[in-house]
């Protein structure tokens, strides 16, 4: 099992199609970008996919950007196949962005996770993260 930063001219049809087959379990209601248009010149994101052998088990995110208040990641996208779930593979791709995010020298990390997801929510407080005690606001353009 190995970690790799997923490169524009890496991908691949096949690429393209497991990461979309990923994202469906994560948010069926959802349809994912072209991973061309998420990783053009100027989108300061890292996709980092957690693959054995030839096969991507899992995929996060970490979108950059800045604000007078400093430079902040925010994660998103953590999904780990259904079938390889309780192996560590989240916590592997959660560590490789943690890393990237010093290396960047990224003041903040933000992410969302839904109630529901415990077992996220877990990983996430054994590495470090809290529980913020503000409201997350959101509204989507027609």
């Amino acid at each position: 099992m190995q970690i790799d930063i997923l490169k524009k001219e890496d991908l691949t049809p096949e690429i393209q199609l497991r990461v979309n087959q990923l994202f469906k379990q994560l948010a069926p209601h959802l349809k994912p970008l072209n991973l061309k248009q998420v990783l053009r010149d100027g989108n300061q994101v890292t996709i980092a996919l957690c693959k054995e052998e030839d096969e991507i088990l899992g995929m996060a995110s970490l979108c950059e950007y800045q604000a007078i208040s400093g430079k902040k990641g925010w994660i998103e996208d953590v999904v780990v196949d259904e079938n390889a779930r309780g192996k560590g593979i989240g916590r592997k791709l959660m560590e490789k962005l943690l890393e990237i995010s010093k290396e960047k020298e990224l003041a903040e990390l933000l992410l969302f996770t839904g109630h529901h997801r415990l077992p996220a929510m877990a990983l996430y407080e054994s590495l470090g993260f809290k529980l913020r005690k503000s409201g997350l606001y959101f509204i989507k353009n027609p």
